[in-house]
């Protein structure tokens, strides 16, 4: 005979599903972040835009401007409810991101543009020193 028992453990009612890597800080890093990020999202029923983006703008600004030799970048992805947060973190919190406006004949300079254009909402978060992590969320449905 079989008996059916109850299970111990409580489960949450919205799972919180994370991935987490480290990455070089170069520009196939930024590549690798990206496709990851892609993969991953696809395993986890999501939609690719516009997180695909999102990943692809701040890896490649961890690799560019947040590049220290012999130190990786984390891409970290979490989904709770409907919110995916993207988050990147760099060892060189002492250059912070700023949203610039550049001359329009000039080839780069727009990523956080973008970034501000397409998450819901997005920031800067300090530490422990010398590591920053931008992030960002948006809205997401299965």
């Amino acid at each position: 005979m079989i008996r059916e028992t109850a299970p111990t453990e409580a489960r949450p009612a919205t799972p919180v599903r994370n991935f987490s890597v480290l990455l070089s800080p170069t520009p196939r890093g930024a590549r690798l972040a990206r496709l990851l990020a892609t993969e991953q999202l696809r395993s986890w029923g999501l939609p690719l835009d516009p997180a695909a983006h999102l990943v692809g703008e701040l890896a490649a600004n961890a690799a560019h401007h947040g590049r220290v030799p012999g130190r990786d970048f984390r891409l970290a992805l979490y989904v709770v409810g409907d919110t995916l947060r993207i988050e990147v973190t760099d060892t060189c919190g002492d250059r912070l991101p700023h949203v610039r406006h550049p001359d329009p004949d000039t080839e780069s300079g727009r990523g956080l543009l973008l970034v501000d254009a397409l998450a819901s909402r997005w920031g800067v978060a300090h530490g422990p020193y010398p590591r920053k992590t931008v992030w960002s969320e948006v809205t997401v449905s299965p």
